[in-house]
């Protein structure tokens, strides 16, 4: 997902916890950092819906991801394009006049 962590990096980190926190306290910090991931993923869904519920119509499909400038950027130019592509088609099939057929 967001982290790209092989088994070596995993294995190095919980040696650290293990040294860091203790082998009796680590059951424990794992549950609390557990609730505190879910916790943070309920505040990041319910920031996600709120944000729709907000931006109104034409956003029901939003995601996080579309918020990230460069990706919005390209979605409007790619979306003005696709627009410029249908007018200038729509134009040449309208400038035809039907006599010379």
């Amino acid at each position: 997902m967001f982290f790209d962590f092989g088994a070596g990096e995993i294995l190095g980190l919980a040696v650290l916890a293990m040294i860091l926190i203790g082998p009796d306290k680590l059951p424990q910090f794992a549950v609390e950092a557990a609730k505190v991931v879910k916790k943070l993923r309920a505040m990041a869904t319910t920031a996600t819906n709120e944000l729709k519920e907000n931006l109104g119509p034409g956003f029901e499909d939003l995601k996080p991801s579309d918020l990230n400038p460069k990706t919005f950027v390209k979605k409007q130019i790619e979306s003005v394009l696709e627009e410029e592509e249908s007018k200038s088609k729509g134009r040449t099939e309208s400038m035809i006049d039907p006599d010379l057929l």
